[in-house]
């Protein structure tokens, strides 16, 4: 059995702080990077990641993110066919000094009422035969248009927590979404919904952000892998176009290791995704100090005892995506020194 496993933010962004792994008993994690052999890319997001894995060709300047899920997200009730489809997901606007910070839904909560209600006043506000927006999920909206935009738009994962203003719709026709967007901004300032959200302590739903869009690829969606593992609904979408089997994340490793079968396996592993994204040190390390005892300690076992033939480990941050390959045979090199987090973390 191949394994590879996906961990975005392993190593915590801001290499300035080397003192975060002060303290912290990772020794399984530590023995499977310091043996392995390392690869060094560039910087890119998990839904790149993804859509490269899956042999998925970006269209014109985004990766087709929304095409591919809203079968999906829709529960089968609709076809992607030949029509254009961007996300146009639910976000937090804040301004900050002369910035203005997005968060996503990873930091509040959107009922399927709310939802609802938010994407019925926006289109009625709109009234706009082109463009449509689909609430599929309370924390995922989508926009069908009637024909595409000339446009590039910015992964939502590359603004979360981070300033919009470098980030806006860009293209010939940039000027028409940067009104649509404004537009939005003011339907939703004084919507009854965000009143009741800010008197209940909780963040109002103040905009949209404009993401993965394009048309569903007309080749065949193909994996390397012959089992998916993960929580990510991107990851699922594109198991049942390839025909891989996915499954949620299990447990732990060991429930893992006790229900494989042979193959190809990917695991995506991203608890600590949004703990980096929103610099919650306490979190990232709780999660972290987790997966040690969750997932590395006993693949670490399982390399030793040959019930895994090579383990890929891959991490993803916002300067560089690193891979680390390890087989059983690996184990037995004593002059690959173990190394402690700190270490392993600054040599990139």
């Amino acid at each position: 059995m191949n394994l590879q496993i996906l961990i975005p933010n392993l190593f915590w962004p801001d290499s300035s702080q080397p003192e975060i792994y002060g303290d912290l008993s990772l020794s399984g994690l530590e023995k499977i990077l310091s043996k392995s052999e390392k690869s060094i890319y560039p910087s890119e997001t998990l839904e790149a990641w993804l859509c490269k894995s899956f042999h998925v060709d970006k269209q014109k300047c985004d990766w087709p993110i929304a095409p591919i899920m809203v079968q999906n997200d829709s529960m089968n009730s609709i076809l992607p066919n030949s029509d254009f489809w961007m996300r146009a997901d639910p976000v937090h606007l804040r301004i900050e000094q002369n910035h203005i910070m997005l968060a996503d839904s990873q930091i509040f909560k959107i009922s399927k009422e709310e939802s609802q209600q938010f994407v019925q006043t926006i289109n009625r506000c709109l009234n706009n035969e082109r463009v449509l927006i689909l609430p599929l999920q309370s924390d995922r909206w989508y926009l069908r248009c009637s024909e595409a935009p000339e446009l590039e738009t910015f992964l939502l994962s590359d603004v979360t927590c981070r300033n919009i203003n470098d980030h806006l719709p860009i293209g010939n026709q940039s000027v028409v979404w940067h009104k649509i967007f404004n537009e939005i901004q003011m339907i939703l300032h004084d919507h009854p919904m965000n009143q009741a959200r800010e008197s209940r302590g909780e963040l109002a739903i103040n905009s949209v952000w404009f993401w993965g869009g394009g048309v569903m690829p007309e080749a065949r969606i193909e994996s390397i892998f012959s089992h998916a593992w993960g929580n990510h609904e991107f990851l699922r979408a594109l198991a049942f176009y390839s025909n891989a089997a996915w499954k949620e994340v299990p447990m732990n490793g060991e429930d893992f290791l006790q229900n494989i079968t042979a193959g190809d396996h990917l695991i995506i592993l991203d608890a600590l995704y949004g703990k980096a994204q929103y610099r919650d040190a306490y979190g990232w390390r709780e999660s972290l100090k987790k997966m040690e005892i969750d997932w590395f300690t006993p693949l670490y076992s399982a390399l030793e005892a040959k019930k895994i033939n090579q383990l890929i480990l891959t991490t993803l941050d916002s300067t560089v995506t690193r891979s680390f390959f390890i087989t059983t045979s690996d184990l037995w090199k004593f002059w690959r020194k173990i190394k402690p987090m700190a270490s392993l973390s600054a040599s990139a």
